[in-house]
């Protein structure tokens, strides 16, 4: 599955560049670039997404599976999905980038409370930043994280960003990506020199 995986983000998600032209949130550019949601949003990508995370998962227990609103969202549906046809469900919860300016003006959805353990989950981390605004909201809301899984590491320094903004929380320093980007360019450059 995980070989597949890398194959559809490869033929869905990656563009590179020789040069760097690709801009970044960060305000940077880059010769790579990942748009994810052409995978985690497809019907295969999230079927892959959803068994290869939840074999990640399974043993955690955890109560709950999400992040920063987009990116996180439908992997963690995807995780919960399939983690109910396994007999072991986890919950999917959504952080919001902005409190709800109505009704309960709250910043996390879905059925996790104080207390409870969970893992934080992105698409792609370049610095970290949306992961961390994900597990700061948590932390507010009294929720532990235990554990951070991210589809695709670019390898610019965000695991580094995670693992110690985890640390200084006083979570474990836990960080698991599914594919890397090396992973993506190996299969980039055999492409190339067939």
């Amino acid at each position: 599955m995980k070989e597949r995986l890398i194959r559809l983000i490869y033929e869905k998600a990656f563009k590179y560049s020789e040069t760097p032209i690709f801009r970044l949130t960060s305000g940077g550019l880059s010769n790579y670039y990942f748009n994810c949601k052409r995978v985690t949003l497809s019907s295969e990508g999230m079927y892959l997404i959803g068994n290869i995370i939840y074999d990640m998962v399974k043993d955690s227990g955890v109560k709950g599976i999400g992040g920063l609103t987009l990116g996180a969202d439908p992997i963690a549906y995807a995780v919960a999905y399939t983690s109910y046809l396994k007999g072991n469900p986890i919950e999917a919860f959504v952080v919001r980038k902005k409190a709800k300016e109505h009704g309960t003006m709250q910043w996390i959805e879905g059925n996790i409370k104080a207390g409870d353990s969970v893992i934080v989950v992105d698409d792609v981390i370049t610095t970290g930043s949306s992961t961390i605004q994900a597990i700061t909201r948590l932390k507010e809301a009294g929720v532990f994280v235990k554990r951070v899984v991210v589809l695709v590491d670019r390898q610019e320094g965000g695991r580094e960003n995670i693992l110690k903004f985890l640390s200084e929380c006083g979570f474990p320093s836990d960080l698991q990506a599914v594919v890397l980007r090396d992973d993506v360019m190996k299969l980039y450059r055999s492409e190339k020199t067939d």
